[in-house]
């Protein structure tokens, strides 16, 4: 365990140099810049880097180092003995760095660079991106195993095509202009310039990536919500959906903006949602498809992984299994789905999640805020959760309006049986959900419980 970090992995010189080679002989090495990092150190480090084939290089742990960092390995318990990775406010004033002495190590690092550059007869970084033929392997002949190492692949250049280079020298295309948010933008125009409610159906593929973005953008600068202070009434701009959503459709909608899919969508669903609500539902057709064919909905994969990715506030109801890590680092979001995969809950800090289905391994771990609720009729959940951070409770009586309130919304927007089938039943299905609870999260609303109390006796 203690040299583990060390010894971990490949060295980045074996990961640079294929990077560097496959995207030359694809034709797509001038217009991607290509970072390295891992312990560069040394003007030799920046030099051997481009030399295989980077423009820029990411250094941390010595400029941190110049900063004043000691290494004690305790960035983890608020107890940085010099003041850099602590928010105690007397640890803090301990800390002595300056800028400067970042810049004044970053200037040592270029001088050392420029000379190695002199050495070679090369006059700009540029010029030395991709010679790895300047590179020279010493075989160490007297050491037993580093005399028989090959390194032909990794010292091989690769041959710019014609019109090309070996280095970053154009920008990159990304099509944003001809993004599906213009569309929506034009479509929602009453809304967008005086806040008139629109409803409207809108056509999508998996290449129309974050729909709704740049829409909640323009509605965040022209009315002034979301980070500004101000709200939109719910539903101001309603889309309804139909198709195959791609990555991260609706990330970062404000409140006001509702995108309602009839199909499925991939990863990242509701990325940074940020007040707004989706809603994903099969297409009746596939439905009717596949009941006929003895499959049900909710046992089919609704929307890809890490949906809900650092969503801070909004409502998500999926009718289907999420992929893998859902809402991981949902600090605020609700959502209901029915069946999730591996992580789920990984690492939250707010809201609620209530999952009507099985999940995968590892479920809240992590987590240290927000409740998830379990539907668990077979009561083999507690095998599928990580315990370490979380405790597996019965509903509160204060969570079961919440929790009911959700599913009676996840029942109409989707008509989802599964939703509908517990209500009917709820003096009994309630009693099969279990109710994961963080431990920190417990001890905060405790403490806030009996401040209350105090407070209304002081009164």
């Amino acid at each position: 365990p203690q040299t583990s970090i060390k010894h971990a992995g490949l060295p980045w010189e074996l990961g640079l140099a294929e990077t560097h080679q496959v995207l030359v002989d694809n034709d797509l090495r001038d217009r991607i810049r290509v970072q390295v990092d891992g312990q560069l150190k040394t003007g030799r480090d920046v030099a051997i880097g481009a030399l295989l084939g980077a423009d820029e290089f990411g250094f941390a742990t010595a400029p941190l180092i110049a900063s004043g960092c000691i290494m004690m390995r305790k960035c983890h318990l608020n107890t940085c003995p010099v003041g850099i990775a602590t928010q105690d406010p007397e640890l803090r004033k301990k800390f002595n760095g300056k800028p400067e002495h970042v810049v004044n190590y970053m200037f040592f690092i270029a001088e050392e660079a420029r000379k190695i550059m002199a050495q070679l007869g090369l006059r700009s970084m540029n010029e030395m991106i991709g010679r790895a033929d300047l590179l020279e392997f010493d075989p160490l002949p007297e050491h037993w195993k580093a005399k028989t190492l090959d390194f032909k692949e990794i010292l091989h250049v690769a041959e710019a095509w014609e019109g090309s280079t070996l280095y970053q020298s154009k920008t990159q295309d990304h099509g944003i202009e001809g993004a599906l948010d213009h569309t929506l933008l034009e479509k929602a125009k009453a809304a967008v310039e005086s806040r008139t409610p629109v409803r409207f159906e809108q056509d999508i593929c998996n290449i129309n990536r974050t729909v709704g973005t740049i829409l909640a953008s323009e509605l965040t600068r022209r009315h002034k919500v979301g980070m500004y202070g101000g709200t939109l009434d719910e539903d101001t701009v309603w889309i309804d959906c139909k198709g195959v959503g791609g990555n991260s459709f609706g990330a970062f909608i404000i409140d006001g903006v509702t995108l309602n899919v009839i199909g499925e969508s991939n990863d990242y669903v509701g990325k940074g949602l940020s007040g707004g609500k989706i809603i994903v539902s099969p297409d009746p057709d596939f439905l009717a498809t596949s009941e006929s064919n003895g499959l049900k909905a909710e046992d089919q994969i609704i929307i890809g992984n890490v949906a809900l990715y650092g969503a801070t506030s909004g409502k998500a109801f999926f009718r289907g299994i999420a992929g893998e890590r859902f809402c991981v680092r949902n600090s605020g979001a609700w959502a209901v789905v029915e069946g999730v995969g591996d992580h789920g809950c990984e690492y939250m800090t707010g809201g609620r999640a209530a999952i009507l289905g099985k999940t995968g391994r590892n479920f809240a771990a992590g987590m240290s805020g927000g409740i998830a609720y379990v539907y668990d009729p077979d009561g083999d959940f507690p095998i599928h959760c990580n315990m370490g951070s979380v405790d597996l409770k019965p509903l509160h009586e204060k969570s079961i309006p919440e929790l009911r309130g959700m599913l009676e919304k996840h029942a109409e927007y989707t008509n989802s049986p599964v939703a509908q089938r517990i209500l009917d039943n709820w003096d009994e299905e309630s009693k099969h959900f279990v109710r994961v609870m963080p431990r920190d999260y417990a001890r905060v609303l405790k403490e806030e419980q009996a401040q209350e109390e105090v407070t209304h006796v002081t009164q």
